[in-house]
């Protein structure tokens, strides 16, 4: 694994139990410069990861607590009169930082939820006309409780979705990775020991390394082949788009770099596909009476045939 990368995850893993392919996705995702999304059950560590994460790196993290009263300007800012000076100032909104933590984002109205897409998509955020840039390397990680979905909570459209890099499903922990966690918290909280180990500028180096791992065009095919299944799927509604496309290669790319790697191979691309583009599909109203989007996909990779693997 490459070193700095190394660092990273060992640092994490004072913290973080059975989490070590989680771990690795985050660090894919920051490679790439996307935003994750965490989903699982509330009490399994969605925010502890990313809180982790962050605390991992230097750079300036800001956290938002998603409920139905937060307000668009209380994630992008706002313009406010001052009376000493008699002038109206700009504050900006937590969004404008590194690393941002969206905590419960589906609690939130679908208009706050909007207020999130600029920064994510362009990197810029604009408070009453005046626009101001969010400076790199920035990255949201959303959480959010999946129980929850049929009471206090709004989905998150397919425009948001299609702005996620990843999505991170969380499992329960087996029986001895929960004995591990008890054991770990039982005296201390491992948080509080966790050093920053990577800067922005080196994160800012290897976003430019890890573009120039090579990737074939018979990858580049495979990449393709596959998003156009979930396009002519006959139980999929509308497929994929090109920016998951570009998601996945992007992926792929970042899978080779922190293993060491100077190209990416078609086992990257399968390993990565699900956490890339089953978040960004959506079945047949018929469809979903009876089958699983997970299902499908399983079947679409099972029918792309695999390039064969060969370095740069």
């Amino acid at each position: 694994m490459d070193k700095e990368m190394m660092k990273l995850k060992n640092e994490m893993n004072k913290v973080m139990v059975g989490r070590e392919g989680d771990i690795e996705l985050m660090m894919i995702a920051l490679l790439q410069g996307g935003h994750l999304l965490l989903e699982s059950v509330p009490g399994t560590g969605k925010t502890l990861l990313a809180k982790t994460f962050s605390k991992s790196i230097k750079a300036d993290f800001k956290r938002i607590q998603f409920t139905p009263d937060v307000l668009p300007s209380d994630v992008t800012g706002i313009q406010f009169f001052d009376p000493k000076s008699r002038e109206f100032q700009l504050r900006p909104g937590p969004v404008v930082t590194n690393i941002l933590l969206a905590d419960e984002i589906n609690r939130a109205t679908p208009r706050t939820q909007s207020s999130l897409l600029e920064a994510m998509e362009e990197r810029q955020v604009t408070i009453d006309g005046t626009t101001i840039k969010v400076e790199e390397p920035f990255m949201v990680i959303a959480t959010q409780n999946p129980v929850e979905s049929q009471q206090g909570t709004f989905p998150l459209p397919a425009a948001q979705l299609d702005r996620f890099f990843m999505k991170i499903k969380i499992p329960f922990p087996s029986f001895q990775e929960e004995k591990e966690i008890l054991k770990r918290f039982r005296t201390s909280d491992p948080l509080e020991e966790v050093e920053e180990v990577l800067s922005t500028d080196d994160i800012r180096k290897m976003r430019k390394q890890v573009k120039e791992v090579y990737v074939s065009d018979d990858l580049e095919n495979y990449i393709l082949y596959i998003i156009q299944e979930t396009r002519t799927h006959s139980l999929i509604e509308g497929g994929v788009s090109s920016r998951a496309a570009l998601a996945l290669m992007r992926a792929a790319q970042g899978a080779a770099f922190i293993q060491g790697r100077d190209f990416a191979t078609p086992g990257d691309v399968k390993a990565l596909a699900a956490n890339v583009l089953l978040h960004r599909m959506q079945l047949t109203p018929d469809a979903s009476l009876t089958k699983s989007i997970e299902g499908i996909f399983q079947e679409i990779l099972e029918r792309v045939s695999v390039p064969v693997e060969s370095g740069a």
